[in-house]
């Protein structure tokens, strides 16, 4: 822990700023805070961005996902807790993935969680936000991960095509209309791009689920996060694409995941 900035002169001091400006996890947002802060300087700027309404994750650099620390920046999505359980499905419908695609893979938390459940695989990541790119470059790079800049499958190499066991895909999905409704974290800090899904905020997953029989392996499934009232749309999506499709439910996450599989 850095010596303490003169506006904060101990620790109690950091939790109170934090609390009077509504962190309810302020202990331990300022336990974080603290580990990660290098010089005083660099502390009262870290407590000075989060009392704004910075997230967390961006301030100190890191978000836990999986057991992992998924390296975050701004500008990039926060990988969400809930996606957890997208990679527990993928793992549980395809255990001896070979081929794995994040696609819209934002930071590659879900890519890289996947590579270190399933030991080695041929891992590729890709979004249409450089800065994403370069931020899924780092979180994979353990895991040998391809990290490919451009829009959804045109950023994939062709010799991809038939071969994919597990494509996750973590769309956008809040309707055009809503996105002014989201928390001011996500609202403010992270990109429109990986937040709004169009009218009825499945535009992306439709492309996606109509483009995904001809990537998948046989066998291979297609993962979707979606909202528990877009369910039954996105589930009619993936039946038109020829996809076999299920719904996987959390309630402890408030999870919804839609899975495609390719006919054996």
């Amino acid at each position: 822990m850095p010596a303490l900035s003169p506006r904060f002169t101990s620790a109690d001091s950091v939790v109170a700023a934090l609390r009077t400006a509504g962190c309810v996890f302020a202990e331990d947002e300022a336990r974080l805070i603290l580990a990660a802060a290098r010089t005083p300087a660099e502390l009262a700027d870290m407590v000075d961005r989060r009392v704004i309404g910075h997230p967390l994750e961006l301030v100190v650099g890191w978000a836990e996902f999986r057991g992992l620390r998924i390296t975050v920046a701004p500008g990039v999505f926060v990988p969400r807790r809930r996606t957890e359980f997208l990679v527990d499905q993928a793992l549980a419908r395809v255990p001896d993935a070979s081929v794995v695609v994040d696609l819209c893979c934002g930071s590659g938390a879900v890519g890289a969680a996947l590579a270190a459940a399933l030991g080695p695989v041929e891992l590729h990541a890709a979004d249409i936000d450089p800065a994403a790119v370069d931020c899924a470059g780092r979180n994979t790079a353990d895991a040998g991960g391809r990290v490919h800049t451009g829009d959804l499958f045109e950023a994939l190499p062709a010799d991809l095509r038939g071969r994919i066991d597990i494509l996750a895909a973590n769309v956008p999905y809040v309707p055009t209309d809503e996105v002014a409704l989201l928390p001011t974290e996500a609202r403010d800090h992270e990109p429109l791009v990986a937040l709004d899904g169009g009218t009825d905020g499945l535009d992306i997953l439709r492309r996606v689920a109509a483009e995904a029989p001809r990537w998948l392996a046989p066998g291979g499934c297609l993962l979707v996060e979606t909202s528990e009232r877009q369910s039954a749309a996105a589930l009619d999506a993936f039946t038109r694409s020829g996809l076999t499709p299920r719904l996987a439910v959390s309630e402890e996450l408030y999870a919804h995941i839609v899975i495609g599989t390719r006919a054996a």
